[in-house]
């Protein structure tokens, strides 16, 4: 990858600590901690967003997208942060990342078989958990509790554990039809949370639900992990923010929840549906933008 970061410090006139930051977004990485704690990583600089919250975030779109698999510029970023060809071309964009069910790498077979050797061909967890309702997933056993807490969960469960990602699909598949398999993520987003939902119990409904020939690969513990997130007040509204049409994001941090900033105005921004843009993030205290000039 080719993606070059950088930072500077400035100070302003009431010695007030500011920094400045530029660099291309990448998705937050998250600790399983009470709360979560986030931390964004421009080259060697690790900004922790938990110490962002109640500060004023200024994040300036500078026009720029670079891919996050090859790093040349792109016009338009897809899935999340590709560039056409690598849209279209690389592993990381199968059909089977999101349909795991379709996913060939267990027969030596794939866009590129040593890719899905080392990641398809490696036990992947089938979960339950709460977001903004009862939804069953399958992820990388490497990639828990991480992928419950990007999708904003509140608690969760292993269903079932097998030894490759198209078993892990075929699970979800059969589940699908009793569990829905998304997020309403303006739901999650408000922590519109339902209540009574017991997810050992919801766990075993699906084991009666697992076709005979996957059954040997429920997993058997019980242990639920809940998961508590950054957050001052929940919006009771929600508006998305895009860099595209909102080149420059000016608001209050007041929570974190999945790979969203929550703002104090109800508006969210996804950071990692802006992987690969080039911005400039500016934190402090409360700005006084007259005192400050030309900082911001």
């Amino acid at each position: 990858m080719h993606i070059k970061y950088f930072h500077i410090l400035f100070f302003s006139k009431k010695k007030n600590l500011m920094t400045k930051h530029i660099g291309n977004l990448h998705k937050m990485a998250t600790t399983l901690a009470n709360p979560v704690q986030y931390n964004l990583k421009l080259q060697e600089d690790i900004i922790s967003i938990n110490a962002m919250i109640g500060k004023n975030i200024y994040i300036t779109f500078q026009n720029v997208i670079n891919c996050k698999r090859c790093g040349r510029k792109t016009s338009k970023s897809f899935a999340q942060g590709f560039c056409f060809p690598c849209f279209k071309n690389a592993p990381e964009n199968a059909p089977c990342i999101i349909h795991p069910e379709k996913c060939e790498g267990h027969l030596g077979k794939g866009r590129d078989p040593e890719w899905e050797q080392k990641h398809h061909v490696q036990d992947h967890i089938v979960y339950l958990a709460v977001s903004s309702g009862l939804k069953v997933g399958v992820t990388r056993s490497t990639q828990v509790p991480t992928r419950w807490i990007d999708q904003g969960a509140w608690k969760a469960i292993a269903l079932a554990k097998t030894p490759n990602r198209y078993l892990a699909g075929s699970i979800e598949v059969a589940l699908k039809e009793h569990v829905s398999d998304k997020t309403q993520w303006q739901k999650m987003l408000k922590n519109e949370i339902p209540e009574g939902i017991d997810l050992a119990a919801e766990k075993e409904k699906m084991h009666a639900l697992l076709p005979t020939d996957l059954q040997m690969y429920y997993a058997k513990n019980n242990d639920v992990t809940e998961i508590n997130y950054p957050v001052l007040q929940y919006p009771t509204k929600v508006k998305s923010l895009t860099l595209d049409k909102t080149p420059t994001i000016q608001n209050t941090l007041v929570g974190i929840k999945g790979q969203y900033l929550l703002f104090e105005d109800g508006s969210a921004f996804n950071v990692r549906r802006h992987t690969g843009y080039l911005v400039e993030i500016k934190i402090g205290e409360t700005a006084n933008l007259t005192e400050q000039g030309s900082l911001f």
